[in-house]
């Protein structure tokens, strides 16, 4: 089993990336979306390339030879949205090998799939959108992000970080506070951060205990 990364020069459509995950924060996918736009406006189509191969989705291949988005999907969906119509990826995984039966388990033992709705809710697999432009917006996965933005926790290697506190927040706030007031909904979200009630969470960093 190949686990180097090994970059796919060819462009590969974006449109055929199967994705490894349900949502995705679209206020992120938005900022993304402008940053690429900017950068394709501004730049050459040999500087448009460059971009493309400093941006590479990693994915791993299927028993059916799919590419299977296990990272920087929100980049993704903007690129898909700004009308990119292909993105180099790079192979960080190799199962052409593995039953089509059982892809899908390996991918959750790997912790490279996150089956989970906007609800916060664990699905079936056979329930992940089949393409970039299916998925769907979780409100709570944008607090998350921009709340690591500002500090209110680290960044960290464990696997959907991200979404671990998006569901911590989503058990904390309510949806319609999020999409009424953002900047309100941060500053809420950082208090929470620095509690006890966040400290199992991965880049918790509250204050410190003299006991």
């Amino acid at each position: 089993m190949a686990n180097t990364r090994e970059p796919i020069l060819q462009p590969i459509p974006i449109l055929s990336l199967r994705p490894t995950q349900m949502t995705v924060g679209m206020k992120e996918v938005k900022e993304k979306r402008k940053r690429v736009r900017e950068y394709l406006q501004e730049h050459t189509k040999k500087k448009q390339g460059e971009f493309l191969g400093r941006h590479m989705i990693p994915v791993v291949v299927g028993a059916d030879k799919q590419h299977y988005v296990v990272d920087h999907h929100h980049l993704a969906r903007a690129l898909h949205d700004e009308g990119v119509e292909s993105a180099i990826v790079t192979v960080i995984a190799d199962l052409t090998m593995v039953d089509q039966d059982a892809f899908w388990g390996v991918m959750d033992n790997k912790r490279w799939v996150y089956p989970y709705d906007a609800k916060g809710e664990r699905r079936h697999f056979k329930d992940l959108p089949k393409d970039i432009a299916g998925l769907k917006d979780d409100p709570f996965r944008s607090l998350a992000g921009e709340l690591r933005r500002s500090g209110g926790f680290a960044k960290d290697t464990t696997p959907f970080s991200e979404f671990l506190w998006a569901d911590f927040l989503r058990r904390k706030l309510s949806r319609k506070s999020v999409e009424a007031d953002f900047e309100k909904a941060i500053k809420r979200a950082m208090d929470l951060a620095k509690s006890k009630d966040a400290v199992y969470l991965p880049g918790w960093c509250g204050p410190a205990s003299d006991d």
